[in-house]
């Protein structure tokens, strides 16, 4: 792989922050969990402008793979990625994978970003991560596909299957660290 500035992209549930951690150990890239950089401990939401912030900083530097890009500051990132790396599964797939992963995470009491963890109050909330699943799933399949048909932006590897994310990862060659 010869991007240095790499976004993987999908709806929520598909798998983003493994693909991008697993990416970051074959390529020696760094890795930026986004989920860290926009809550607080408590379920607090970082403000717009810091979060515009933090990303102008990690997006100034030469290399990395973020796990995700919110749509606060896509702007930014768009500008210096090389390479998005999107995951297009069906909902059936991503939901499957959110719901098992968010109730592990209740009974785990698992932390997730920032020591914040799930609870089933914020599993059934008005704002919790499935229901943001349904709002947000044809909005971020929609942006992925129009990034893979637009030939002046950056080039998009879109997967439909975890299968064939399996078979990409395993032809990256490890590299050196790179910073």
């Amino acid at each position: 792989m010869e991007a240095r500035r790499v976004m993987v992209y999908g709806v929520t549930g598909s798998g983003k922050s493994t693909l991008a951690q697993e990416l970051a150990e074959r390529t020696g890239l760094p890795p930026v969990a986004v989920d860290e950089l926009t809550w607080r401990p408590g379920w607090v939401p970082v403000p717009g402008d810091e979060q515009r912030k933090i990303i102008s900083e990690i997006c100034a530097g030469e290399s990395w793979i973020l796990d995700h890009g919110y749509g606060k500051w896509l702007d930014i990132v768009n500008e210096r990625v090389e390479l998005i790396i999107g995951l297009d599964y069906p909902r059936w797939l991503s939901l499957s994978r959110l719901v098992r992963r968010t109730i592990g995470n209740v009974l785990l009491r698992t932390p997730t970003c920032n020591g914040n963890t799930e609870t089933v109050a914020t599993a059934v909330a008005d704002d919790s991560i499935v229901r943001w699943h349904f709002r947000s799933f044809a909005r971020k399949r929609q942006r992925l596909r129009e990034w893979a048909a637009d030939p002046q932006g950056p080039p998009v590897l879109v997967f439909s299957h975890p299968r064939q994310v399996e078979r990409w990862l395993a032809a990256q060659r490890p590299g050196p660290v790179r910073g």
